[in-house]
């Protein structure tokens, strides 16, 4: 029985296209501008793990600017970073030059999802002002309605199972009627390890993954 649903957006209800080939080039453009006191602060914390960790981040110039740089280049999952694009993309959603996308199936899963009383909720790498800006300027409308919440990495990271346990004790019903839907096998394992029930999100453009045992889909319609 399924009485709630967890959602990846990159490559499950968002092309990865528009995260790569959109968003991420719009956040590096504009990324000076947003450097403020509390954002530098925010880097400067992980800038100095980072050093005492042995990698070897660029030198801490321009108020941080070519450690953003370089964290975006590694795709890194930094809360610090993820906090800073969700501010960058915020202004360009208001300015009208950014619009939220999503697959042409997703709407119509979710308007269905909701009359049957089933609780959705979405959890991805971006802020959740970055999934909320994504979902709140579709082409298709403003889908925020029918989303009942909302992670980021500030419930932990989506490899590790007790990231999945946080959420289904927020969704208050057993893990074991959750459905996770990703297009990353390492986030469904650690979501099985969790009890969750999964699903592996083949899309197009999407990233091949390793060999799995795990059911498909390729449209919500199928679910």
């Amino acid at each position: 029985m399924t009485r709630g649903i967890l959602l990846d957006i990159e490559g499950t209800t968002t092309p990865i296209s528009f995260v790569y080939d959109v968003l991420f080039p719009y956040a590096r453009e504009h990324a000076s501008r947003y450097l403020d006191g509390e954002a530098q602060q925010a880097l400067k914390v992980e800038y100095d793990a980072d050093v005492a960790r042995g990698l070897q981040p660029p030198p801490w110039t321009s108020g941080g600017l070519p450690y953003v740089y370089w964290l975006m280049d590694q795709d890194r999952k930094s809360t610090a970073l993820k906090t800073l694009q969700g501010k960058i993309w915020q202004e360009g959603y208001r300015r009208g030059e950014l619009h939220g996308e999503v697959f042409a199936d997703v709407p119509v899963a979710l308007q269905r999802w909701n009359d049957a009383g089933i609780d959705v909720r979405i959890y991805s790498s971006g802020s959740i002002l970055a999934q909320q800006l994504i979902f709140s300027t579709t082409q298709y409308g403003d889908l925020t309605r029918h989303l009942k919440g909302y992670f980021d990495t500030t419930t932990g990271p989506k490899a590790e199972a007790s990231s999945y346990e946080t959420i289904a004790k927020a969704f208050a019903l057993p893990a074991s009627e959750i459905l996770f839907i990703s297009d990353v096998t390492l986030e469904l394992d650690a979501a099985t390890k969790a009890g969750l029930q999964v699903k592996l999100a083949i899309r197009a453009g999407n990233l091949a993954q390793p060999s799995n045992v795990y059911p498909t889909i390729t449209s919500f319609s199928e679910i």
